[in-house]
């Protein structure tokens, strides 16, 4: 049985896989209609991935005897200066989902919750390779410049579809 510490931090980590999903559906969009198909369809994925995400942590709180909580979620933003800025954007998310994921970590192992502290192991990990993924799409745009932008679009869907063969499955 989940204690209330775990279960409403595990449920303010829902709102947070809920949200990252939105923001990234917000940038696909952003994307699409910019005319950069490609992003927009990494974007995509990687909106169906958090929401995935999301559900892992519904699913083990109710398990764990919690109730999970569909939370609001706030508007991200929907316009970008460009597609660095836009891909800055997703690192910095991602950072920051990091340290709630590290934080949640953390008060397991305070409150001597090993179960719970398990079942975050995979998330730790999801992270090291969100991020890693993120800074190699940056790592690219450096590299193509802002003159190869339409080179950069169409190969971005490789890096996605490489990428998830390598990670883990849900």
């Amino acid at each position: 049985m989940l204690n209330k510490k775990i279960e409403d931090i595990c449920n303010r980590q829902v709102e947070r896989e809920g949200y990252s999903s939105n923001l990234y559906l917000a940038m696909a969009s952003w994307a699409e209609t910019n005319g950069y198909s490609g992003v927009a369809a990494w974007m995509y994925s990687q909106s169906d991935e958090e929401r995935i995400h999301m559900l892992k942590f519904i699913k083990y709180i109710n398990e764990r005897g919690g109730k999970a909580i569909m939370p609001a979620l706030k508007k991200p933003a929907g316009d970008y200066k460009n597609v660095e800025d836009v891909f800055k954007e997703v690192l910095k998310h991602e950072e920051f989902v990091t340290a709630s994921i590290n934080e949640i970590v953390a008060l397991t192992l305070e409150e001597k919750d090993f179960n719970t502290h398990n079942f975050l192991q995979w998330f730790v990990m999801e992270q090291v390779e969100e991020e890693a993924s993120v800074r190699i799409v940056l790592d690219k745009l450096r590299l193509v410049g802002k003159n190869s932008l339409y080179e950069f679009d169409r190969d971005i869907l490789t890096l996605r579809r490489s990428a998830a063969n390598t990670s883990t499955t849900v």
